[in-house]
């Protein structure tokens, strides 16, 4: 068992900037191609930092407002007019033979919507992977879900057998019933099966087989 890669879902067409490229072109580009930042790469196409929706706004988050109720922030970071002036850096990168866990994992930690995916090779900006890209797994055909958890988790794992367990799918939902070895890890049957591409949610209905009754007594 194996967790798609951000190869297979990233998007490949990438909208980049230079890092002399204006406050009001990044503007133009966002609203055109409807996206939310855009890579800021060197002359070899290797990225620099990221330009997005919340970098920008600190434009206006600093102008004077009289009307409004909110002070401006205190400690605001120095604006500026071009895409070297207003990105975030270093880009927060990731690469092609990523999992898209590990992806999410990233996202997560670095606070970031979106990381540009880089060539392992030389680094050159090849594709960009969103949140959007990574929830897409979780579109996975339910037959296709419950093909891998049939042969590829009960046949691995030692007293789960395909013949004793039912594996039921909706909607990325997955029931198991029937029984299990009395020595068979239900921990690790719920955690193995929980962890394939596309499952939402796993409930253990299986029972184990009662143990024989030892001998009475004389």
């Amino acid at each position: 068992m194996r967790h798609c890669t951000v190869g297979t879902v990233m998007t490949r067409q990438v909208v980049t900037v230079s890092p002399g490229t204006g406050f009001r072109e990044i503007v133009a580009l966002l609203a055109e191609y409807d996206i939310t930042a855009v890579p800021v790469v060197d002359a070899d196409h290797r990225p620099l930092g990221v330009v997005s929706e919340a970098d920008l706004l600190r434009t206006q988050l600093a102008q004077y407002d009289p009307a409004s109720l909110l002070p401006a922030p205190v400690h605001l970071r120095g604006t500026g007019t071009t895409a070297a002036d207003l990105m975030t850096a270093p880009a927060v990168c990731t690469t092609p033979d990523s999992t898209v866990v590990a992806a999410a994992r990233l996202m997560s930690r670095r606070r970031v919507k979106r990381l540009p995916v880089v060539s392992p090779a030389d680094g050159r900006l090849i594709g960009t992977v969103s949140r959007g890209d990574l929830l897409r797994v979780f579109l996975r055909d339910d037959h296709a879900i419950r093909r891998e958890i049939v042969e590829d988790v009960l046949t691995a794992l030692e007293g789960a057998s395909p013949s004793l367990i039912t594996v039921d799918v909706s909607q990325g939902e997955v029931t198991l019933s029937g029984t299990t070895a009395p020595h068979c890890p239900t921990a690790a049957l719920r955690e193995l099966c929980a962890a394939v591409d596309g499952v939402v949610s796993v409930t253990d209905r299986t029972t184990r087989p009662l143990a024989p009754l030892a001998p009475a007594g004389r």
